[in-house]
């Protein structure tokens, strides 16, 4: 019996990972509670297992006291006596009652085997929760076992994962037995045990199959700055090299194409911007705007806003269909993106040229209105903007004064407005939390759609992959 008690936990060990001393300390919790539904449930039961010999040895203590409460427990002087440890026991000694394991007989045994299984089945459980807890965000491979109603179930190496509907590339299909490959976003904990909860569609998924068919970002020599995704549409990832000789766009596209081509097929034809980031903010902006051509830039470093200008012919490339163009590179730089045509730009410009009012017209004085130049404010527009403190460091100038001039200034520009409500037409702004869902297309007046400057540039809603050249925007 021993011999087979020691090859059942081996085996329990082996099969299920789990820890040898838990299992022995669970047998004896078992045999315990076997005992105690015999000799009463408070009961101090001792069992002790060698883990060497595979000696099991089972007993029971009671307390000499002079009058019994919990025959459980305690016992008599008198009681203690009839048995030979206790012939010279007195009040309060400990006695110790050896027992035989066989005396318990089958039902003794199939308690302990309930909790040792018990035990086990919670102990691969939390095995299985830490070991896929650590795994968030990674990528794994497995086979597909069953869909159900769009859910798929994925049989991994020690769970199953779990691929809702949601989380699927769209338009795509699996069936049984078909290798599938996710990441891990969560582990949820349910009556049934641990769920790996699955994704294909997470920006995570397109980082980590970089990070597989590219040597160059596994050994860290070009790294991957930022990801933008839509599934099953576009995608804009931003990729930067630590090696001045290292290509990192080329090395991410392949030889003609090779590596990024296995990407896009894991992808169902996913199209897949590869953008060099750069550390200067305009210049990322105007690569992740990549295949339209940017004019100019400017920054409003207060809101993390960019105004971005360009050719009217180039807009609606830019914003891309249903504006995804644009809202990926919103997601992929964290600007927001104001794209304003080159005409609308220029009616603008000429718009706040002519709404410009010279400090003058304010009638402040001829001193004030001199130290207002000489400080650099020529305009109302320039004062109306400018802060209290700056004001008040202008020689001459105090706080009561620099008040009265700002309210003099809005007052004057509340009542002669030069821009009407509304803003400049043309001019569309994309911020980082814009949803995926495809908007409204633009308005007319932003022009035909162009094709792409180049020849080594995609066309808009081609889904081919790119190629060496293809999306290195200079």
């Amino acid at each position: 019996m021993n011999h087979e008690i020691l090859d059942a936990l081996s085996q329990i060990t082996r099969e299920k990972s789990v820890d040898r001393a838990m299992l022995i300390e669970t047998l004896e919790v078992g045999l315990a509670s076997a005992v105690r539904r015999k000799y009463g449930a408070t009961a101090d039961v001792v069992v002790k297992f060698s883990n060497e010999s595979g000696a099991l040895s089972v007993a029971v203590r009671k307390t000499v006291v002079e009058a019994v409460e919990d025959p459980a427990l305690q016992l008599t002087v008198e009681e203690a006596r009839v048995f030979p440890q206790g012939r010279t026991a007195g009040v309060g000694d400990v006695l110790v009652f050896p027992l035989r394991v066989e005396e318990f007989g089958r039902n003794a045994i199939q308690t302990a085997k309930q909790v040792l299984i018990q035990r086990v089945r919670e102990a691969e459980r939390e095995r299985v929760f830490k070991e896929y807890s650590d795994k968030i965000g990674v990528l794994v491979r497995g086979v597909v076992q069953q869909v159900d109603r769009g859910n798929v179930i994925v049989k991994l190496d020690h769970s199953e994962g779990f691929l809702p509907a949601r989380e699927q590339i769209p338009r795509s299909y699996h069936r049984q037995n078909d290798y599938v490959r996710a990441v891990v976003i969560n582990v949820d904990r349910s009556a049934k045990g641990p769920q790996v909860i699955l994704s294909r569609t997470h920006p995570d998924f397109l980082r980590r199959l970089f990070e597989a068919e590219v040597p160059e970002i596994a050994d860290a020599i070009v790294e991957i700055k930022a990801v933008a995704r839509e599934a099953g549409a576009r995608s804009k990832i931003s990729v930067y090299s630590t090696d001045p000789r290292v290509d990192a766009v080329g090395s991410c596209v392949g030889l003609k194409g090779s590596r990024v081509q296995g990407i896009v097929r894991e992808l169902g034809g996913e199209r897949i911007d590869i953008v060099p980031w750069s550390q200067d903010p305009t210049v990322f902006v105007s690569r992740a705007l990549s295949p339209a051509r940017v004019m100019d830039v400017r920054v409003v470093e207060a809101e993390k806003r960019m105004v971005v200008i360009v050719a009217d012919d180039q807009l609606s490339l830019a914003i891309g269909k249903g504006g995804q163009n644009a809202r990926l590179a919103a997601r992929l730089t964290g600007w927001k993106i104001d794209l304003v045509a080159k005409s609308e730009e220029k009616k603008r410009q000429d718009m706040e040229r002519a709404s410009r009012v010279e400090v003058e017209k304010l009638s402040l004085g001829e001193a004030t209105t001199q130290k207002l130049i000489s400080a650099g404010i020529e305009t109302v527009q320039e004062l109306e903007l400018c802060p209290l403190e700056k004001l008040t460091e202008i020689p001459g100038i105090g706080e009561k004064t620099a008040e009265k001039l700002l309210a003099a200034a809005r007052e004057y520009l509340a009542s002669h407005p030069a821009v009407p409500p509304g803003g400049v037409a043309g001019e569309l702004e994309f911020t980082p939390e814009m949803e995926a869902a495809p908007e409204a297309a633009p308005p007319a007046e932003v022009g035909p759609p162009a094709p792409a400057p180049g020849p080594a540039v995609p066309a808009e809603d081609d889904p081919a992959t790119p190629n060496p050249g293809g999306d290195r925007v200079e």
